[in-house]
């Protein structure tokens, strides 16, 4: 018997992890969902899954939520600045309950891109390398849910408005990621592994132009420079930290830091991936 975990199992990607590996026919009982709050995770426990609370920043709380588990999904996470330390406490958890195989989410091309993301994803790499225990680098690119989950801002405004110029975004849908992620850790010959995980390149404006022939509704793609969308942003009340944050990602974008082909992903899933416009026909 094989007892398996997902961290932030709660969370858009963790939730979906925990169903792949019940849909792939894993006893819910085999399964652990690690949370912050376990009232979140009802109705994963009514399902027979193990709920277990734990915090990336209390090392304590991720060594009993470890205990007996065999393989372990590190879902990245959210807190930008803090991320090093925190996986950094995961792994020596997941090491000290003898877990035999870590499944890190980090980033395309983590060791040479040149996102404002990449370097704690780089530096978690290291991390696991220097732990000795076994496992495998799931670099995802970006969710194409990063953008549908602005479909209203998008039809409200009638455009998609950024500072990406024509650069590429080989996103793929939250759920194709997170299937993936149960194939390795329900699969054997993964430890050791880099998958770069992608989608067919796409450009903003040929997401506009999906996002109109699924909505009925013209959105176009309107390209602007640096600064002034940092002032749009601004403009719109998000401070001046948080807003050059966002315009650095989409002149990241605009380098080709997003735009990778890889055949990693649909040979993960052994099925060809969810198609853009079926993730924006479902978030409409």
């Amino acid at each position: 018997m094989t007892t398996y975990a997902v961290t932030g199992a709660t969370g858009h990607l963790g939730a979906l992890a925990i169903e792949a590996l019940l849909e792939k026919g894993v006893p819910a009982g085999d399964v652990v969902a690690v949370v912050r709050d376990a009232g979140r995770a009802a109705a994963l426990a009514a399902r027979g899954v193990q709920v277990r609370t734990a915090d990336y920043t209390q090392p304590e709380t991720l060594r009993a939520a470890f205990a007996g588990v065999d393989r372990l999904l590190l879902v990245s996470g959210n807190e930008v600045g803090q991320r090093i330390e925190q996986h950094g406490n995961v792994i020596d958890a997941a090491k000290e309950a003898g877990v035999g195989l870590i499944a890190y989410t980090g980033i395309t091309r983590a060791d040479t891109t040149g996102s404002p993301l990449a370097p704690e994803h780089k530096a978690t790499e290291e991390l696991l390398a220097a732990s000795g225990v076994p496992h495998t680098l799931l670099r995802n690119n970006w969710y194409v849910e990063n953008y549908t989950a602005q479909l209203a801002d998008y039809l409200s405004r009638g455009a998609i408005v950024a500072a990406a110029g024509e650069g590429r975004v080989s996103g793929a849908a939250r759920r194709d990621y997170a299937e993936a992620a149960a194939a390795v850790l329900t699969g054997e010959g993964h430890a050791g592994r880099t998958y770069e995980l992608a989608g067919t390149p796409f450009t903003f404006k040929e997401l506009a132009a999906t996002i109109s022939e699924v909505s009925g509704r013209e959105v176009e793609y309107r390209p602007v420079a640096p600064a002034e969308l940092t002032g749009i942003l601004t403009g719109a009340g998000l401070d001046e930290g948080t807003a050059g944050f966002v315009v650095a990602l989409d002149e990241s974008i605009a380098r080709g830091d997003l735009d990778i082909e890889s055949t990693d992903l649909p040979e993960l899933l052994g099925r060809p991936l969810t198609p853009v416009a079926d993730v924006v026909r479902a978030a409409l």
